[in-house]
């Protein structure tokens, strides 16, 4: 199964994002303001630059990375005997963990939200924007990944179904898809849903440093920054950034230059 990691992965991708691409047209829950034809050629178009960057720079990926740090015996669970079941499980909520306070500190740090404000700049919230990351964050992320790997020892195994389940519900919980609310608060319990994730979206400083988490609800309630709705209401809240609302500003070679420009917003 590691052996063919790229190719399983690429399959979730594909299969996720056609699904919530497809959910999306029959059931959105807010009408867009953009043109998805322009939205989602300069979004996906980020994907790919970032793709390229990630195997040039980081050629072995995260997985390629547990499996050397298991031949070297590094991080937790390589040294203590654990039953690979636990191992697995345990990797998987602990990377989850360690990606709640990444997204925390790139909303903290200032040098850190010069990069991450691209994310937040899509005027519209739908599939492609959990694709919406400038290079440099992708790359940092992807640094911080293999440390948070280091440290926990995690499984080669479990390092590729954390990546899988990471992108499947990033797609999720940033679709524009209408879940009924019983559905939702069900759902919420444990997953981060749509509902729940758009809030972090919002141009509403408050609303915006809040439900950092992209799969388990957990941590948003546990470190206490869970807002479960937008003041303002779903189809009522503004998407995006205030400084940042011109069409220009949604081309992928103005988001490439967003962190660098004389507009040094604040988190």
């Amino acid at each position: 199964m590691i052996d063919s990691e790229l190719a399983i992965r690429l399959l979730f991708f594909f299969g996720i994002f056609t699904a919530m691409a497809l959910w999306e047209v029959k059931s959105p829950k807010r009408p867009l303001s953009l043109s998805r034809k322009l939205r989602w050629s300069n979004n996906l178009g980020l994907i790919i630059v970032n793709s390229v960057l990630l195997r040039i720079f980081f050629p072995t990926a995260a997985v390629g990375f547990a499996l050397q740090a298991e031949i070297k015996q590094w991080g937790l669970f390589n040294l203590i005997p654990t039953q690979s079941w636990v191992a697995v499980l345990a990797s998987i909520v602990l990377l989850d963990l360690a990606i709640y306070w990444q997204h925390r500190l790139f909303h903290r740090i200032p040098v850190l939200w010069q990069f991450h404000k691209v994310h937040h700049a899509d005027l519209d919230y739908d599939v492609t924007t959990a694709t919406r990351f400038h290079p440099i964050e992708i790359l940092l992320s992807m640094g911080i990944k293999m440390l948070a790997i280091t440290l926990i020892g995690a499984p080669a195994i479990a390092v590729m179904l954390f990546e899988i389940i990471l992108n499947g519900c990033a797609m999720f919980n940033h679709g524009n898809v209408r879940i009924p609310p019983a559905i939702d608060k069900i759902v919420r319990t444990l997953l981060v849903t749509p509902d729940m994730h758009r809030v972090h979206h919002s141009v509403i400083q408050k609303e915006h440093n809040s439900n950092y988490g992209f799969n388990l609800s957990l941590w948003d309630r546990l470190f206490n920054s869970y807002v479960a709705q937008p003041s303002k209401g779903h189809l009522n809240m503004t998407i995006g950034l205030n400084d940042f609302r011109t069409l220009k500003n949604q081309y992928i070679t103005e988001l490439l230059k967003m962190p660098f420009n004389d507009k040094k917003t604040t988190e």
